[in-house]
């Protein structure tokens, strides 16, 4: 079994945790766990994200397998995108991620300005 060490520059798993890590593709996934969504219906849910990166996301989604694409025949063409089996076992993980952040936000938030307060730079 090949072992894997993401502290290594080369490890192929730096890919993957680059990709779940960007919080796009964390909220499209959570909006896909549901049901297919349109790319439109993408864009008006997902405040700040712009047309291209939209594209962008979906698109390095879709090549890592966790989303699936599906153009339907109408005029103009709807395209719908879902999230894949191996997508849904990434889901659960994110949601969990999405929540501790909601859970915690508060507490970052006011360490951050102790932080600030406290004129400390880090340099």
């Amino acid at each position: 079994m090949l072992v894997h060490n993401p502290y290594a520059s080369n490890c192929p798993t730096r890919m993957i945790l680059d990709r779940v890590a960007d919080k796009w593709a964390v909220l499209v996934l959570g909006l896909l766990i549901g049901a297919p969504v349109r790319f439109n219906q993408l864009r008006r849910a997902i405040e700040g994200i712009s047309q291209k990166m939209l594209s962008q996301t979906l698109k390095s989604l879709e090549r890592d397998g966790l989303v699936s694409r599906k153009a339907i025949a109408t005029v103009p063409v709807t395209v719908e995108y879902a999230i894949t089996p191996l997508g849904q076992t990434l889901a659960a993980t994110l949601d969990a991620l999405r929540i501790w952040a909601e859970t915690h936000m508060e507490e970052v938030t006011a360490s951050q300005q102790r932080y600030d307060a406290n004129g400390m730079s880090g340099l």
